[in-house]
């Protein structure tokens, strides 16, 4: 299978690396097709995984890659690459890889970075979370996996319903598109969120409301079983800020 998945990649790999050839949905889907050309009749998702990992294991060792993936406008959209790569690695617990290799998750991922930071190509959110990675600017959040939320919401908050946010307890991270306000936990979401809606009591982030509104405002919540300890839902809180530096909890 090994040397089929290769045959496949130096087909229409046009010069590109294997990161880029997964990532790339116009070069993926040649590359899926190219596969089953081979006689490969394996789900797209799992032929990228065995890519991905025969580039890791030094399987592609030796071919020329002559071609660079660079975008200049990437700070305008990496932001909104790592809200959604945290959000979809949060609710569904899983890694970066699984979530670029599977066209579903692929998907929906770029729908989440397109809310927060429109108008840029699914190659490009991609390429931004892969390259957030190589930097070390997703690290992961171990607290966050031994006490997992059980559900996962990510809204426009010009889109919220207040009466029908959850009153359960959990955490919550408001957000813009370039940059993330504050992060916040609560025995009781809806009310603690209507709250911030309303006049919050976090002068940075009223502030900003009141000066840029709600348009461009974006909402996290990560609801928490029941039975959480209320140590354990600060430890989150705390993991949270110290991981993503939300800038009011900074300055605060």
């Amino acid at each position: 299978m090994t040397s089929e998945i290769a045959d496949a990649f130096d087909a229409v790999s046009e010069g590109y690396s294997a990161d880029r050839v997964v990532a790339d949905p116009e070069l993926n889907s040649r590359f899926v097709v190219a596969c089953h050309q081979r006689g490969l009749q394996d789900s797209a998702g799992d032929l990228n995984r065995t890519l991905l990992n025969l580039r890791k294991t030094g399987g592609l060792a030796g071919r020329a890659r002559s071609r660079r993936t660079h975008f200049p406008e990437e700070d305008d959209y990496r932001f909104a690459a790592e809200i959604a790569a945290r959000f979809l690695e949060r609710r569904d617990r899983v890694s970066l890889d699984a979530i670029i290799c599977n066209p579903d998750e692929a998907a929906e991922f770029d729908l989440v970075a397109q809310r927060i930071a429109p108008g840029y190509s699914p190659l490009q959110y991609r390429w931004a979370a892969l390259n957030l990675r190589k930097s070390r600017h997703l690290e992961p959040e171990i607290l966050g996996r031994v006490a997992p939320p059980v559900r996962v919401i990510n809204i426009s908050v010009r889109d919220i319903v207040p009466d029908e946010l959850p009153l359960s307890q959990g955490l919550y991270l408001f957000f813009a598109a370039q940059q993330l306000l504050y992060v916040g936990e609560a025995e009781n979401l809806r009310k603690r969120l209507k709250k911030h809606l309303q006049h919050s009591d976090n002068q940075g982030l009223a502030r900003w409301i009141w000066e840029f509104g709600t348009e461009s405002l974006h909402l996290e919540i990560q609801v928490l079983e029941a039975q959480t300890k209320v140590h354990v839902r600060k430890a989150l809180e705390l993991e949270l800020i110290r991981s993503r530096q939300p800038v009011f909890n900074i300055k605060r």
